[in-house]
């Protein structure tokens, strides 16, 4: 049978940019091998399958070109947004469940998509030391930032690592030593940042590398940009409102918007935003 994979960018600026996601709808009578099937044709980061749910709005898989994955952002992004887009969705609240659990979405009239994400999880940490072979980045380098280097998980969990201004866009990834490390420490990937300048209309510029998973690197990532949120509302005095830029290494920048609630000072939301547009469909025989 033929299955009809619509193809969507999550976390456009103006229409540019993003991070490309396949979206399967109808998807109850797929099996884990057609769905990995299809993810591998269709050649993205993420595909998302949506199917029928008896207690929620929906239940949404999500599949990389490797092996099937608890949570991705931009890929729910693509999912609601392209759902609105097609009449099948209204603007409101709704709820979809997933393998990092029962997640609610919103979405507004205007097409904005924020969905929320699991609150944060600190999993440990790592020295300059340890990290700088890994990226490239000399140790002392990355002390300047005075920041920590944490694993943190809002649904996935990713390594976020500080570097100084300038230094981002120098980091040339070695794609066999980030998977080595990840399989090691069992971390999906590493989140990198550099704070932008007070006036920016940008918090932080991010780079995302995911290699374990089929990405050598990704130009939107929103369950990292939680949990960078989360990292930052700990570490630094900011707002609680934060608007990230990735994908500028790949030409491909994409806005990723990122509000942290807080209840008794402590974290009691994460929120992740966005809009997307179509590219297009695919058929894959499976």
């Amino acid at each position: 049978m033929d299955i009809e994979v619509l193809l969507v960018n999550a976390f456009t600026a103006n229409g540019k940019g993003g991070n490309p996601a396949g979206v399967v709808l109808n998807a109850d009578k797929l099996s884990d091998a057609q769905k990995l099937e299809i993810a591998q044709a269709v050649g993205y980061s993420e595909t998302a399958f949506v199917s029928n749910d008896d207690e929620v709005d929906f239940e949404v898989s999500f599949f990389t070109t490797t092996n099937e994955v608890d949570f991705c952002g931009h890929a729910t992004l693509a999912t609601f947004s392209i759902m609105y887009q097609m009449n099948l969705l209204t603007a409101g609240d709704y709820v979809q469940r997933t393998k990092a659990g029962i997640l609610p979405v919103v979405i507004d009239s205007d097409g904005q998509v924020t969905m929320d994400l699991q609150l944060p999880e600190k999993l440990g940490g790592f020295s300059y030391q340890d990290i700088a072979p890994v990226i490239g980045i000399d140790s002392a380098i990355l002390a300047r930032t005075n920041l920590p280097i944490e694993v943190v998980s809002t649904g996935l969990t990713d390594l976020i690592i500080p570097v100084p201004t300038g230094q981002l866009d120098l980091i040339n990834p070695t794609d066999l030593a980030i998977t080595d490390f990840c399989k090691k420490h069992d971390i999906v990937g590493f989140h990198v940042f550099e704070l932008c300048a007070p006036g920016s209309q940008f918090t932080a510029s991010c780079r995302n590398f995911a290699p374990l998973f089929g990405i050598p690197e990704e130009s939107a990532t929103g369950s990292a940009s939680g949990a960078l949120a989360c990292y930052l509302a700990e570490h630094l005095p900011l707002d609680n409102e934060y608007i990230f830029e990735q994908g500028r290494a790949m030409n491909c920048a994409s806005v990723i918007t990122v509000s942290v609630g807080f209840q008794d000072a402590k974290i009691a939301s994460v929120k992740v935003g966005g809009v997307a547009n179509k590219i297009g469909t695919m058929n894959v025989a499976v």
